[in-house]
């Protein structure tokens, strides 16, 4: 079974940013380190690949990032 794929716009709405950056991190491989499909000149994200980068971003405190990194 395929699962949903959204395009740049839709995956950005979905992570509350700019569609430029979702675009820039994609391009320059810095920043959001999202897979995604590639269908010609398209560029596609599964739901799940979104979700999974929620999840992994979530926290419930500023200092628990920190905490990760060490």
């Amino acid at each position: 079974m395929v699962e949903e794929l959204f395009d740049t716009n839709q995956a950005s709405k979905l992570l509350g940013m700019k569609s430029k950056s979702l675009a820039n991190s994609r391009h320059t491989g810095t920043g959001l380190q999202i897979p995604f499909i590639k269908l010609g000149n398209l560029a596609r994200y599964r739901l799940s690949d979104l979700q999974s980068y929620i999840e992994n971003n979530t926290f419930s405190h500023t200092g628990e990032t920190k905490e990760k990194s060490i």
